[in-house]
């Protein structure tokens, strides 16, 4: 970068910072949101609220095939990461 593309494109350098700061916040909650430790606990909770009739049968089958959705995402992001 030259001189005079730095001076001109200085008023953007806190933009950029905040960009830089969203990308990795995005990161961190992607990785939070596919860890398959965390699937599999949230489906064992759902087995669990429907066990003791908290949700009914239709709820816990939503939240499970989310969640597998989301375990096979996890999985497949493991393998190209």
């Amino acid at each position: 970068m030259g001189l005079i593309s730095g001076l001109l494109t200085l008023p953007l350098a806190p933009l950029r910072g905040v960009v830089a700061v969203a990308e990795v916040l995005l990161e961190q909650a992607e990785e939070i949101y596919y860890d398959p430790s965390s699937i599999r606990s949230q489906l064992e909770e759902v087995e669990r609220l429907r066990e003791e009739g908290q949700i009914d049968d239709v709820t816990a089958t939503e939240l499970e095939d989310d969640l597998i959705e989301r375990l096979m995402v996890a999985q497949e992001r493991t393998r190209h990461g």
